[in-house]
């Protein structure tokens, strides 16, 4: 049994060390160890909303240079607490080590002036973050309206399947001038925590890292989320979770209080018949498929699990979608190990399951799956996996279509990220993906990769909406005085 680990608590520019409390990752033995969150739990909401007048002293400029300074300041190979955060992960999450470490070597990119100006234009607008703009109406005359974007009072619950979320999270609060409160998950208990006591380190008195607070708790502890989740101190909760757990949190929701959900999609893939042109396409595309699958151990709502192929379903056809499986299960084994490696924790029950179709006589077509390697599972009809939703671990299901409408149905609320072959046929869908439910729609290959960053995010705009956009208006004291007089 390795020693558990102590993940301290931060609190508004304050660290808390006495870690008394044991808990467990979500993978293997791993333990770690923590304050009790009731010594914190006074002193975690800002119940006085006038204290974040401190952050309005600062300007982008300020909050740009401010975060370059901590990117530098995160480079995981001089920086201790982030060394300990990926010793940690190492142990808690479902990447394996070369990916992990290949995650952290990137956090400091995602702190670079040019990075946090795009995002702050882009997914709010620095002139509404800055001050009151004012808003052209040709319906209206005289002084026009203004509108200014606020920042809020935020509870964070965030995922641990990549560290990334916690470095997106600290990014978001900054330039919305926000007050966070930051869960941590189970599955990475430490990387916020290291970038906050970086902070501490950096600058103790910085409004930005006065208003910023990282603790763990024990999702759907009642005696700890009522006194968080309380209006008086929290304005928006940011929650990344299962359905369950968003169902928990909405348990206390009430006026003064709004949820912002980020809770978990599936993510497929449809191909057309183009992939099948000639054998040289046809490896192209399943080299492209297996980045879809396995890049992030598929750890990501991201990633393709379900993957419609427009080959045909008869004989033939089966023959090709084969073929791409075969393809596509060799892909898989060949990529990079800073993408992908056979999975530390292959999912015990997925494993039966897909002992199980070996038996299934004609049904299914699988290649690997015989230790944690990943398979390709190739339905021999039209039909995915009745497990689909479990797959995991490097794990997908091709299946043969005669009609790509077949596909399009398959869509719906649910679906995050679809990865479409050829881009002909992206341009084609696009429409009819979006009325079914998809929310982003990408390249074969490129599922878990962002080029750009500052995107909607599961079909919202999750940074507006934590903003609290507050309006100016001005009128015209004749009018309303003859308003009043009744002499409109």
């Amino acid at each position: 049994m390795q020693e558990s680990m102590r993940v301290p608590f931060v609190l508004r520019g304050e660290i808390i060390d006495d870690c008394t409390v044991e808990h467990g990752g979500r993978h293997g033995q791993a333990r770690f160890l923590t304050p009790d969150i009731e010594c914190a739990l006074g002193r975690l909401p800002l119940r006085e909303p006038s204290r974040m007048a401190d952050l309005y002293s600062l300007t982008m400029d300020d909050i740009v240079e401010y975060l370059a300074r901590l990117g530098k300041a995160l480079d995981v190979r001089t920086n201790r607490h982030m060394q300990e955060a990926f010793a940690l992960s190492c142990r808690t999450s479902g990447l394996s080590e070369p990916i992990l470490r290949h995650y952290y070597e990137l956090i400091p990119q995602s702190f670079e002036p040019a990075v946090v100006r795009e995002m702050a234009e882009r997914l709010v607008g620095i002139d509404y973050l800055e001050g009151w703009v004012e808003q052209a109406s040709a319906v209206h005359t005289g002084v026009p309206t203004r509108v200014r974007a606020f920042g809020a009072r935020c509870v964070h619950v965030i995922a641990g399947n990549v560290p990334m979320v916690s470095v997106g999270t600290v990014v978001r609060n900054a330039i919305t001038r926000s007050d966070a409160i930051i869960k941590t998950p189970s599955n990475d208990p430490l990387t916020a925590t290291a970038i906050a006591r970086t902070m501490v380190e950096m600058d103790r008195e910085h409004p930005l890292t006065r208003h910023m607070s990282v603790v763990y708790w024990k999702g759907g502890d009642e005696s700890v989320e009522r006194e968080i989740y309380d209006p008086r101190g929290v304005e928006k909760i940011v929650a990344w979770g299962g359905f369950a757990s968003i169902r928990h949190v909405t348990r206390y929701l009430q006026p003064g209080l709004d949820l912002i959900t980020l809770d978990p999609k599936h993510s497929s893939t449809i191909i057309g018949r183009e992939a099948f042109a000639d054998e040289a396409t046809l490896e192209s595309v399943a080299r492209r498929l297996a980045l879809d699958i396995g890049a992030m151990n598929q750890e990501g709502c991201v990633n393709a699990r379900v993957v419609y192929v427009q080959s045909g379903t008869d004989a033939a056809g089966l023959a090709r979608a084969n073929r791409l499986g075969e393809l596509a299960f060799a892909a898989l084994q060949q990529l990079p190990e800073f993408l992908s490696t056979p999975h530390k924790a292959f999912d015990a029950a997925l494993k039966d399951e897909i002992d199980g179709l070996r038996h299934a006589g004609d049904e299914y077509v699988v290649y690997g799956g015989r230790k944690n390697e990943g398979a390709i599972i190739v339905s021999q009809s039209d039909a995915p996996v009745d497990f689909a939703r479990q797959l995991a671990c490097r794990v997908g299901n091709i299946v043969p279509l005669d009609d790509i409408d077949m596909a399009v149905r398959s869509v719906n609320a649910y679906t995050q990220t679809i990865g479409i072959f050829p881009e002909t046929l992206k341009t084609q869908l696009r429409d009819r993906l979006s009325y079914q439910g998809a929310q982003r729609l990408v390249s074969l290959g490129a599922a878990a990769l962002f080029e750009d960053a500052a995107t909607p995010q599961d079909g919202i705009e999750p940074v507006r909406r934590m903003c609290k956009w507050i309006v100016e208006q001005t009128s015209d004291p004749v009018m309303l005085d003859n308003l009043a007089r009744g002499t409109m």
